[in-house]
């Protein structure tokens, strides 16, 4: 990818993560770690990989993605602002009463958004019935999800891991958000999930590791990587870092669900802003 591409991808992330802080604080509830550890993904998955049109948010032909961990919200709610969806403006309705941006991802108020979720498991099955549906429809269009590594504690993501697997559906990508932390702690420590890697190879799927899941021209790399394969699923299993971008933030499980102060978010807003340069 040519340098200013991907030097403007980065300048997008930066700017999703500040509105996220934004939105997160102005709500006084929220989710901002596990929404600021995937925010690269997303950022390359909207402006780089996805056949969209924010003109458009229902066309037929576009690719699908689903946040399976849809507590994070803030993440996704202001890539699709700056993509066009919806006006910046409209996060300031997050988790308002009077608003219908609600703090799991809401499919039926929200344009650009194809899945509600909340309940974790459940958007990596709806993901893959509907790569099921792509397939016997012989549709061409790809399917995406991000998933949670302490989501994958849950058993109906593993039901969903081997149905992919059975029907081959090469038209799905799944990203897990592997921070290594969730509202209780470490996941190691909660219930241990890992290795993450292993368990979807033994069920069939092509599995790309990324050391850094926060560097973007390794996402690059492993959603290109992934349009190669042919007969199984893939899944990207992304090393992050939960509150990435906002020092106070990084790996403190802490900030799973709890919003920032007024002097909190003013210091967040003021590192972020580095990025946004």
């Amino acid at each position: 990818m040519e340098k200013t591409k991907l030097t403007q991808l980065k300048l997008t992330a930066a700017k999703a993560r500040l509105l996220a802080v934004e939105m997160v604080h102005d709500a006084a509830s929220g989710h901002p770690g596990g929404s600021l550890s995937c925010m690269d993904v997303l950022t390359d998955l909207y402006f780089s990989q996805m056949r969209v049109d924010p003109k458009n948010p229902h066309d037929p032909d576009r690719d699908r993605f689903v946040m399976s961990k849809g507590h994070c919200s803030p993440a996704l709610y202001p890539i699709l602002a700056l993509r066009g969806f919806f006006p910046v403006e409209n996060l300031k309705m997050f988790r308002r009463i009077d608003g219908h941006m609600s703090g799991h991802v809401e499919m039926h108020y929200n344009p650009g958004v194809d899945m509600s979720t909340g309940s974790l498991g459940q958007g990596i099955s709806v993901s893959v019935g509907m790569a099921l549906a792509n397939k016997y429809n012989k549709e061409d269009h790809r399917i995406y999800t991000i998933l949670g590594d302490g989501e994958c504690q849950e058993g109906q993501v593993w039901e969903a891991a081997m149905a992919a697997s059975h029907y081959k559906l090469d038209n799905l990508l799944a990203f897990v958000d592997h921070n290594g932390l969730q509202i209780d702690g470490n996941v190691t420590d909660v219930m241990n999930p890992t290795p993450i890697d292993e368990k979807f190879k033994a069920f069939g799927w092509n599995v790309i590791v990324l050391e850094n899941g926060n560097d973007l021209e390794s996402v690059i790399a492993a959603c290109e990587e992934a349009k190669t394969v042919k007969g199984k699923p893939t899944v990207v299993v992304a090393r992050t870092v939960k509150g990435k971008g906002v020092s106070f933030m990084e790996n403190k499980a802490g900030w799973h669900g709890t919003a920032p102060s007024a002097e909190q978010c003013a210091e967040a807003i003021a590192e972020l802003e580095g990025g946004c340069k």
